[in-house]
């Protein structure tokens, strides 16, 4: 090992302590020199900063400290103390290797170059006040533009209303119907960009301000788009030019084709391309569709989408676009495939779900020595241990009858809930970490986590008055510990 190699300290508990050693020693060679430290908990990710800075004495013989990725407290406090860098590591261990060989992929995530117009479709059957709150959460979700989606046949008197409202609010806005009069009275009204414009129709771009998105005079025909790109040119004008994406069985690789001929005779021109046309005409998941979509944008350079969210099944598609638009540009600007960027587009799956073996999960299972309980996930089903026992299934009901909870009705639900969690993680293939939700990427609202702040205990870690109380789950571990149980009162909040 080289003597300028940075030292880097890794804070464990008894439970991981071997398995630390284990990944690190699979690491060899490492551009570091490690040492590990066991700080005196059972479960290294119930460890705290506070913790860690009353067991762990200065100055430490260190360049760096690794904490568990689910370690709470204030970690630039802890790094001021020690007069080191104090940093979260991974929150499953054996993600370690990746940790530390993505220096290329931490990428800046804030960044893009596609646009997203979200289209509230039944605008004309809505009221303004409701169509401000759509633009509000489509804003939230990554929006860039809101789309007042024009019926046909159907009147849009309060049109003028909608844009006025929206721009007061801060919005870009554009107006989607193939009738001039409602495209004029928009851009009139103060829309910014008009959907769209066909060849016979390109008049209206010189009767108002607002940006055009030209469109074929029929499907399929480059030929006309061409012509009104040309024109749009000639006289110096802004513009968005959209092929056309068709659904699948309906031309769907063909109008792929034709963005890729229309960039390839116009290599400079800002196109634009209508993903509701797949995303919601196709019985899949959206965040891989989005995915799939976006790779394909981010090569064409398309500067801009049109999403929908008609269907129940879509209902995250703007959300998922505005993460796929981000993950696409990181990974293009890095010359890499979209990989290890971010998780939000694997609703459903996850690329590493089984972090453990169910080797090693036994291993530890048979180093336990109180009665609390530990669930983890393996290729085999749902493992639960405590010191009376080690048992798998992939029911939880087949489990239930060995956990001795009959007569503790807030641990058989705490234990209920997390099961159930463990069963899906294990028959989807996700991710499971006891006490955390699932993670559903994109598909559902994050709920906001602050690492800094520490964890209450719940109903479940309270101690029962009974000798013969029912064992607890891991949960617990603060007030079971017996080399613990003085921080854990300090700890919890």
């Amino acid at each position: 090992m080289p003597e300028a190699a940075e030292r880097i300290l890794f804070l464990t508990g008894h439970l991981a302590l071997k398995s630390l050693h284990r990944v690190l020693d699979d690491m060899q060679p490492l551009p570091f020199a490690p040492s590990v430290l066991d700080i005196g908990i059972n479960v290294a990710g119930l460890m705290t900063a506070d913790l860690i800075r009353r067991r762990l004495p200065a100055p430490v013989d260190a360049d760096r400290i690794v904490v568990p990725g689910r370690c709470r407290g204030d970690l630039d406090a802890l790094a001021q103390h020690y007069g080191i860098p104090v940093q979260r590591g991974p929150e499953e261990l054996k993600d370690l290797p990746q940790h530390f060989g993505r220096k290329a992929k931490v990428a800046d995530l804030t960044r893009h170059d596609v646009m997203i117009f979200a289209e509230i479709v039944d605008a004309p059957r809505v009221a303004v006040a409701t169509v401000l709150a759509r633009a509000q959460r489509y804003r939230r979700d990554g929006a860039d533009v809101i789309d007042l989606g024009c019926l046909p046949d159907t009147d849009f008197p309060h049109l003028e209303d909608c844009v006025r409202a929206l721009k007061s609010e801060g919005f870009w806005v554009s107006i989607d119907s193939l009738h001039t009069d409602d495209l004029l009275r928009g851009a009139r009204a103060g829309a910014d960009f008009l959907l769209s414009l066909r060849e016979d129709t390109l008049w209206v771009a010189d009767e108002v301000d607002a940006v055009p998105v030209l469109i074929p005079n029929t499907p399929g025909d480059l030929d006309s788009l061409r012509r009104s790109v040309d024109r749009m040119q000639a006289f110096g004008k802004s513009f968005f030019a959209d092929p056309i994406l068709e659904p699948i069985h309906f031309g769907l690789t063909a109008s792929i084709v034709r963005y890729h001929e229309l960039r390839r005779t116009h290599p400079d021109i800002p196109l634009m391309m209508g993903v509701g046309n797949l995303t919601e005409l196709t019985d899949a998941d959206t965040s891989g569709i989005n995915a799939l979509l976006m790779g394909i944008i981010s090569e064409l350079r398309v500067g801009a989408i049109l999403a929908t969210e008609v269907s129940p099944h879509a209902r995250r598609a703007v959300r998922e676009a505005d993460w796929a638009r981000r993950i696409m540009f990181a990974a293009r600007e890095d010359n890499s495939l979209p990989r290890d960027y971010s998780g939000a587009l694997m609703t459903t799956h996850a690329r590493r779900p089984f972090p453990d073996t169910p080797q090693e999960i036994a291993e530890v299972a048979s180093t336990v020595r109180d009665s609390n309980f530990r669930i983890q996930v393996a290729e085999d089903g749902v493992h639960i241990y405590n010191r009376a026992g080690h048992h798998v299934a992939g029911d939880p009901f087949d489990l239930y009858p060995q956990l001795g909870v009959e007569t503790d009705g807030g641990h058989a639900f705490y234990l209920g809930v997390e099961l159930a969690r463990a069963q899906i993680a294990w028959q989807l293939g996700k991710r499971y970490a006891q006490d955390e939700e699932l993670d559903w990427g994109a598909a559902v609202e994050p709920k906001p986590v602050d690492l800094q702040v520490h964890r209450a205990p719940g109903s479940t870690t309270r101690r029962k008055p009974k000798k013969d109380a029912p064992a607890r789950s891991s949960e617990d571990e603060r007030l079971a510990e017996p080399d613990a149980e003085r921080d854990a009162g300090q700890d919890a909040t």
